[in-house]
């Protein structure tokens, strides 16, 4: 497991930013619910009280890391589609790009797939509630994107003309559902899953 740790003499902005690789390695690794707080805060090189300087609570940190991954995300659809004028083309890339992960990468990815139910009730703190506000508008935005895109190559005629929401849905499906799977260092590399999967999601929409 990448662990990391952190000198005590670095800027609050750096150690906020080592908790949270910190518990994606713990989270991913180890899961959720059998990390202790405490850990974190070893592999941080800090106090188990000076963690909540930064997250109020452990769930606290974990839909920031959701709402994270779910930002970037959309920021690489985003950066790959905006460019490519061909439907098709666009949509195999976006669908590649989704495969291009560090190891820790991978961790976060299968933290925020594993956990997506979170997003669906209310939060008891005002910090945790916000978070999840801010991830279920971000899979909104995703979903809303994917199907704009899914929706401009029905009108072009590069894909068959069916409900562009399901295509979407279904193509994101085929997207995300790795990672509740995929291990790195395992039999398959991410470069081939992603043509695998960018085969899949074109015949899904074609």
């Amino acid at each position: 497991m990448e662990t990391s740790t952190v000198p005590r003499t670095e800027s609050a902005r750096s150690k906020r930013s080592a908790i949270v690789a910190a518990a994606v390695d713990r989270f991913g690794s180890d899961g959720y619910e059998h990390t202790k707080w405490a850990a974190i805060a070893d592999d941080v090189g800090i106090g188990q009280t000076a963690l909540y300087h930064y997250f109020e609570s452990k769930a606290h940190c974990l839909l920031t890391i959701m709402r994270l991954e779910l930002t970037q995300s959309l920021a690489r659809f985003q950066e790959v589609t905006g460019s490519i004028e061909d439907p098709a083309e666009a949509l195999a890339q976006a669908v590649r790009s989704a495969y291009e992960a560090s190891a820790r990468d991978a961790l976060q990815r299968r933290i925020l797939q594993n956990h997506l139910d979170l997003l669906s009730t209310e939060r008891p703190s005002e910090k945790e509630e916000q978070e999840r506000l801010r991830s279920r508008a971000l899979v909104r935005d995703i979903e809303k994107a994917w199907t704009d895109l899914i929706r401009r190559g029905v009108e072009s005629g590069a894909f068959a003309d069916r409900d562009v929401e399901l295509s979407a849905r279904m193509a994101l499906a085929l997207v995300v559902g790795v990672w509740r799977w995929y291990r790195p260092g395992g039999p398959h590399s991410l470069e081939e899953i992603g043509v695998l999967t960018s085969d899949a999601v074109l015949r899904v929409v074609t």
